[in-house]
């Protein structure tokens, strides 16, 4: 079966397989159908800590979606940090029908842990990201990766990482909804 190969691919435990995000967007009641399957899906029979969706599973039911790259922690955007070969990104990035960057802001995190130098390379990252889809004919989506509303709100992020033992929990991240002036302003 499907279900058995992922495990296979995985190990002898898939609990233990690589998570990454992606974006899912339903273009039409299909899509929306097929999202809502998804979901169900990926609560009842691939709960582990959080619900997750393989990617086979994704196939099964992609009609009707549209699927994006996604922030830092999605597929493309860690294979750019893993130095992955150009022939290989273009793999992985020809998957999506999206590619999306965010606001350099966003991966400050990055910068701490010492893994990107300077902020003029959290600019190449997107750079890279942009370059990929103008050789694979794809949009690019700038997004803010919004986890509140307005910047006074960030105070209640700060408590539910907190509540949640991150060790950064109290680090200032604006990750509000930007206007349209301030995300023209990012890029």
């Amino acid at each position: 079966s499907v279900d058995g190969i992922n495990t296979l691919l995985a190990g002898a435990d898939s609990k233990k397989a690589r998570p990454y995000h992606l974006i899912l967007l339903a273009k039409n009641l299909k899509g929306l159908k097929n999202l809502y399957k998804l979901i169900s899906w990926s609560h009842l029979h691939n709960f582990y800590k959080k619900p997750r969706i393989t990617k086979t599973k994704l196939m099964e039911y992609r009609e009707g979606l549209i699927v994006g790259s996604a922030c830092a922690a999605g597929e493309l955007f860690k294979a750019i940090l893993d130095h992955k070969d150009w022939r290989e990104l273009r793999r992985i990035a020809s998957w999506y029908d999206f590619l999306e960057i965010q606001p350099i802001c966003n991966n400050f995190f990055l910068l701490d842990k010492g893994t990107i130098a300077d902020e003029e390379g959290l600019r190449d990252l997107n750079r890279t990201i942009v370059k990929l889809a103008k050789e694979l004919n794809k949009p690019v989506c700038a997004t803010g990766d919004v986890h509140f509303l307005d910047p006074e709100q960030e105070q209640f992020r700060h408590i539910l990482l907190n509540a949640s033992g991150f060790s950064d929990a109290d680090k200032a991240l604006p990750i509000y909804f930007k206007t349209t002036d301030e995300m023209l302003d990012e890029f």
